[in-house]
């Protein structure tokens, strides 16, 4: 783990389209195991790597808040438009700035490290947070495969397996 100064935020970002119970519990292993002082869950209005949602934003964010009503720890915010930017880095550089600390963990699933590499500045990214990697049903074996992990892995990646819950928002959409 990267030796950071400052308050332990976590960024779990995503469209949360649909926001459920396998973000929750992500968030609450993340917070508990690395003992981080609150989580933002950073909506995006669109995935660059996805072609588009089914909720709009506004419905997006309303049910990640519904759903988290017991979980103060958690915040539910929309950054693109005080940052000017959907970029993942500009995302981190504003709450490092904003919160006032280095302590900055990134949180993702296993099937997003895959693909990691093509996200924009993704070795700074790798740089200037720690990198946690919670495991998803069928995604391990290509994770560890993958440049992210075989570039950054003890050097502030860390992948995570858990009692993991077999949802995905894709999977409720089908609903």
């Amino acid at each position: 783990m990267k030796k950071n100064l400052g308050k332990k935020i976590g960024i779990l970002g995503g469209t949360f389209d649909p926001a459920h119970i396998g973000h929750i519990k992500i968030s609450k292993e993340a917070k508990k195991r690395f003992k981080l002082q609150k989580i933002i869950w950073a909506i995006t209005k669109k995935n660059p790597f996805k072609n588009k949602s089914n909720l709009n934003l506004v419905k997006r964010i309303k049910l990640a808040k519904k759903i988290n009503l017991k979980n103060k720890f958690i915040k539910i915010d929309f950054f693109e438009k005080k940052i000017g930017s959907n970029k993942t880095i500009d995302l981190i550089n504003f709450i490092k700035k904003k919160q006032r600390t280095n302590n900055i963990y990134f949180i993702m699933g296993a099937d997003n490290l895959i693909n990691f590499h093509k996200w924009y500045k993704w070795k700074e990214i790798a740089n200037v947070c720690n990198i946690l990697v919670f495991n998803r049903k069928g995604y391990k074996s290509k994770s560890f495969k993958s440049i992210t992990y075989k570039k950054y892995n003890k050097k502030g990646l860390v992948f995570i397996n858990f009692k993991k819950v077999n949802i995905s928002s894709s999977q409720l959409r089908k609903i």
